[in-house]
């Protein structure tokens, strides 16, 4: 799975916005303003692709035990956030999908009833 691939997929969520609020590198996927999905350009043009997830925390644990390239968010909160790294190859696409639908979803659940109608009327 490459970048755009991934991009495309983020975008295509309702409400899915794209944003460099940190650096011209980090690429992060947002719904109405909160963060599901962070891409370092860094990292994928050293051949080392990874993406930052948000996760269940329980869900979160049981994944880095099931899979080596699973592991605590680079620089984000370790309990709610995973890296994937892409490149060790042990993730199929399918999967990387439903994680980051996992880390939408947790996104979404934690907004206000007012946020999720507003995102419904998107």
């Amino acid at each position: 799975m490459n970048i755009e691939q991934i991009r495309a997929y983020c975008l295509n969520k309702r409400g899915a916005t794209e944003d460099f609020p940190f650096d011209e590198d980090t690429l992060v996927f947002k719904v109405l303003g909160k963060m599901f999905a962070l891409i370092s350009f860094k990292w994928w043009e050293s051949g080392e692709a990874a993406i930052n997830v948000k996760c269940d925390p329980d869900y979160a644990q049981e994944l880095r035990t099931e899979y080596n390239s699973i592991r605590p968010g680079y620089h984000m909160n370790k309990k709610h956030w995973n890296t994937l790294h892409l490149y060790e190859g042990e993730l199929n696409t399918k999967f990387i999908l439903k994680l980051i639908d996992h880390s939408y979803d947790m996104v979404v659940k934690g907004m206000t009833k007012k946020m999720r109608d507003t995102l419904l009327d998107l």
